[in-house]
């Protein structure tokens, strides 16, 4: 079966709640497979402008949803009752040996500092250097030795492991000591067991082509961070449509796409699901789109314009006290109607933040990231 790029896009608009809001954070987080969160304001407005009426305050205080680390090691908001299904799927999948040699920690050391966490964390909310203090107890100084280059510095060698601690379910973050992080064991929240990794890795696949599919075996690969031969055997017997000449398969049962196109103008955030997760990225992000807002096919350096759920500019914010100084850089001209709905967004925009709202359309002069 033949599909259109515009039929697709159409349906993972409404799907991520792009064309009519959610009901609640865990439905709209739900449906984007997780929000990136490595910066919690971009993560907190990802979500909040999914959801009729929210703002960062009513995610931040959202008790279904947990702050942890999700798809390719990074920061996520997941929703706390499908933690079995991602720490069954993400614990399945191969360690990154991202470290050198010299100071990469082996597989046993790994285990040791995962458990270690696991039980420090299981009665009390720690920072960083009291779970230091800790883990090293429980382990040995061989943990605390400085080899992760860092800011100012280098991190201690047992944090290797958190993102893995993360996967495992023994860690999370917990809520915010003045302004020091602090980790939790997801466990004390709702215990729970992780599933197995065939049907965590089979549900999770689900999951993602029902929000972004139709997609291939390299692009979940891409997303998960993983190979495409991992993944590859769960795509076996899954439906088959042919988009802009290309094979790509969709969930079971889940072959029908809208007639209608998608319509409207929308600001997504830094690391906003829908840019990261959606492919092909040469149809996302059209013509000059794909230069100016990716870092050579990597989605989510730069907040998005869409227009009518295609990539049509980049926007950068700036607040100075109650304001919010909003520039957005439009890639196709914008006609009055959509003009009408980008002063509209910007609104929003301001209302999730506590700002008023101040628009400028031109370019964006600071780079990826700012």
């Amino acid at each position: 079966m033949e599909i259109t790029w515009e039929a697709v896009v159409a349906r993972r608009m409404r799907r991520h709640f792009l064309s009519e809001a959610a009901e609640t954070p865990v439905d709209a987080v739900r449906a984007m497979c997780g929000a990136h969160a490595q910066i919690a304001a971009a993560g907190e407005v990802s979500v909040a402008l999914r959801v009729a009426g929210a703002n960062r305050e009513s995610v931040q205080r959202d008790e279904g949803l947990v702050k942890t680390f999700g798809p390719r090691g990074t920061v996520h908001l997941l929703p706390l009752e499908d933690l079995p299904m991602w720490t069954g799927a993400l614990s399945a999948l191969p360690a990154g040996g991202s470290q050198p040699e010299p100071i990469r920690m082996t597989p046993d050391e790994l285990d040791q500092v995962v458990a270690a966490i696991g039980e420090a964390l299981a009665n009390a909310d720690l920072t960083v250097d009291e779970l230091t203090e800790d883990v090293v107890r429980r382990t040995g100084e061989w943990a605390r030795t400085p080899t992760i280059p860092a800011f100012q510095g280098a991190w201690a060698r047992w944090r290797q492991a958190v993102y893995l601690a993360a996967h495992a379910g023994v860690l999370c973050h917990g809520p915010m000591r003045g302004r020091l992080t602090t980790y939790s064991n997801p466990h004390r929240l709702r215990p729970f067991d992780p599933m197995p990794a065939e049907k965590a890795l089979t549900e999770l696949l689900h999951r993602y082509l029902y929000s972004y599919g139709p997609a291939t075996p390299q692009q979940f690969a891409r997303w998960l961070k993983t190979t495409p031969t991992l993944v590859k055997p769960y795509f076996d017997d899954l439906p088959q449509v042919e988009l802009n000449g290309q094979t790509a398969w969709v969930a079971p049962g889940d072959d029908e796409f809208p007639g209608e196109r998608a319509d409207g103008v929308r600001l997504l955030p830094y690391f906003d699901a829908y840019g990261v997760g959606s492919f092909p990225r040469e149809l996302l992000f059209p013509g000059k789109a794909f230069d100016r807002a990716t870092a050579r096919g990597q989605a989510g350096n730069f907040p998005l314009l869409l227009v009518d759920g295609i990539v049509a500019g980049v926007w950068h914010q700036k607040k100075g006290g109650k304001k919010l100084h909003v520039t957005v850089e439009a890639l196709t001209p914008l006609n009055r109607r959509r003009r009408r709905l980008l002063d509209a967004e910007v609104d929003r925009l301001a209302a999730i933040l506590g700002c008023t709202p101040s628009l400028t359309l031109g370019e964006v002069t600071v780079g990826p990231h700012a």
